[in-house]
Order: structure tokens, then C-alpha cells, then sequence
């Protein structure tokens, strides 16, 4: 379809195929966080698996060093850098240490996340609750914030964020995560317009309910609804109902080409949204109203979904 990116294959330690999103990303710079393991990890693979030269930051210095063999196997370029996202002090080291070695930074993926603390919200603890915010939310702003002075000197980049289904519907005993990822979608979309005379774009991604070490709290959570609980055993136990962890990753790369250069202040599902066969003029149709974004449903941002209006 128009604007579909064609399928290029990569394979496991264990000899396995992950098909990604084919883009060209030849020699651009970019930096995962949460890069050690899960989403982040698959990002990074299929980044460098496109050309893109990878820096890969998380708590865990050894999933950093088992990530940057995988890519180093490929033939890519990789450096990495432990840390920690809400701390300013580590995000301003990676941030120096990649432009001192690269030059720049053309692409940022906030994949760092926690789950926080599970059960009521009157009994959570509040340095655990407020940490998961720390984490989810100050890492996504301290690291936009520290690439985006060297995005704004050339007028170009990419920033592309990981939400979630918590920021779209309640999701109970689940507040802190929830609370954080959207929230992470409020940012997405204000520093999208704040930056949008730069020619740089500022997406996020709802991966889908991909099979994360984020829910094995799930299941240990005795407050946990029985059917969110069911489905989680389900996921983990055969992959049964989740999103496959390639998806996100090929979402992330055709947000990170040039098809996607018109495409910003966007929530886009990986699982639902049609974003493989977006073109030119589904992506001008987006951008023309409020699709895809955070707002109250009323008549006036119904009045703004109308045919009429995203057809212009």
C-alpha cells in the first residue's frame, strides 16, 4: 500500500525470526531508554538493524551488555550508557557522552517504564506511587529535554514516547501507571507543538499488551480483577491475546522515517491503528483535527471529527 514499509527479518539468539518495518535510517543517532530488556530492547535491535547508530541506557548494566552484543552481532553500531531517567545528573551524561561521540542526536525513544505500586490508591505508598511518575513521566521530559536543544540547532528529530492503554481508560488499582502514562501523552502533544516550527516531530506509542516483566506484578496482586488477571495468565503462559513485541518495534521505525515527517502530537496504537498503510494525505487528514489525541468527547471536538473537517 502507499504508504507501507516493506518486511526485513532479524534473527534471535535462539535462531528465531522478528520481522520489522523496513526504514532507512543509515547513520542516525539514536538513543533508547529502557534499552536493556522488553520494548526498549526490541526498538533498539530493529533501530540498529536499519543503520541507525544506537545508544542504549537502563538501570541494569548487564541487560545493557547482553542488548549491545545482540546489535553488535548484526554488524550495528551500539554504545551504552547505565543510568538511571529521573535522575537529571544521568540523563545529562548520556545525553553529553552520545553527542561527544556521535556528533548529535536525530531519534529518542522513551521506553524506560515501571508499573508502580498495585492496590487502591488510599493505600498506596507515596514515595512508591510518586517514583512510578518519577520514572514513566520525569524520565520521558528530562531526556526530551536534553536532546532537544541539539534537535532544535539543525531543525530536525524525532522523539517518540511509549504510553499505554492506562491513558485512555481507567484502569483500577493501577493509578500511578495509569496517571503517569497519560500524562506522557499530554507531553507528547504540547512539546509537539512547541517544537513543530523545527521540523521536529513527537509521537506516542500504545503498544498493546505486549508480554513485559511489568506484568508478573500483575499476577501477584491479590486486588487485581479476576479478568485482567486471566488475561495476563493467558499472555504469559502461551501468548494468547497479546500484542507480539515486533509490533511496537515496527511502529517505532515508521515513526522514525521520513514517511512519518509530517506525523506529530499523535497517540497511535500499535495493535489498532492502521498505521502501516498511512500516506501523505491520511497523515494531512490526521493532523487535521483531533484524531488520535487526549480530548473530552463533546460536540465540539465531535464538530472537529466530522468528514468535512479531516478531509480538507
Amino acid at each position: 500500500m502507499a504508504g507501507e514499509i516493506g518486511a526485513q527479518s532479524l534473527t534471535n539468539r535462539n535462531g528465531s525470526q522478528r520481522t520489522f518495518s523496513d526504514a532507512d535510517l543509515e547513520s542516525r543517532v539514536a538513543i533508547v531508554t529502557g534499552g536493556g530488556r522488553g520494548i526498549g530492547e526490541a526498538v533498539a535491535l530493529a533501530f540498529a538493524s536499519h543503520g541507525a547508530r544506537v545508544v542504549i541506557t537502563s538501570r541494569t548494566e548487564s541487560e545493557l551488555e547482553e542488548v549491545a552484543c545482540k546489535i553488535e552481532r548484526i554488524g550495528a553500531t551500539v554504545m551504552i550508557s547505565q543510568g538511571d531517567v529521573s535522575d537529571p545528573a544521568d540523563v545529562d551524561r548520556t545525553v553529553r557522552l552520545t553527542v561527544q561521540r556521535y556528533g548529535t542526536v536525530d531519534l529518542l525513544v522513551n521506553a524506560a517504564a515501571i508499573h508502580g505500586p498495585l492496590g487502591p490508591s488510599w493505600e498506596a505508598e507515596p514515595e512508591a506511587w510518586i517514583t512510578a511518575l518519577r520514572v514513566n513521566l520525569g524520565g520521558t521530559f528530562l531526556y526530551s529535554r536534553a536532546v532537544l536543544p541539539h534537535m532544535i540547532a539543525k531543525r530536525r528529530g524525532k522523539i517518540i514516547n511509549f504510553s499505554g492503554g492506562g491513558a485512555t481508560s481507567a484502569s483500577p488499582y493501577m493509578s500511578a501507571y495509569g496517571v503517569s502514562k497519560a500524562a506522557v501523552v499530554r507531553l507528547t502533544e504540547t512539546i509537539a507543538e512547541e517544537v513543530r516550527s523545527f521540523n521536529i516531530q513527537v509521537n506516542a506509542i500504545a503498544p498493546g499488551m505486549v508480554d513485559t516483566r511489568i506484568h508478573d506484578d500483575v499476577l501477584g496482586a491479590s486486588m487485581i480483577v479476576p479478568e485482567t488477571k486471566e488475561a495476563v495468565r493467558k499472555l504469559k503462559n502461551g501468548g494468547i491475546g497479546g500484542t507480539p513485541i515486533e509490533l511496537p518495534a515496527a511502529l517505532a521505525l515508521f515513526l522514525a522515517s521520513s514517511k512519518a515527517d509530517r506525523l506529530s502530537g499523535k497517540l497511535i496504537s500499535a495493535p489498532h491503528d492502521d498505521w502501516r498503510s498511512w500516506n501523505e494525505q491520511r497523515i494531512a487528514d490526521l493532523m487535521g483535527g483531533s484524531w488520535l489525541a487526549l480530548r473530552r468527547i463533546d460536540h465540539f471536538t465531535l464538530k472537529q471529527l466530522t468528514p468535512q473537517t479531516t478531509s480538507r
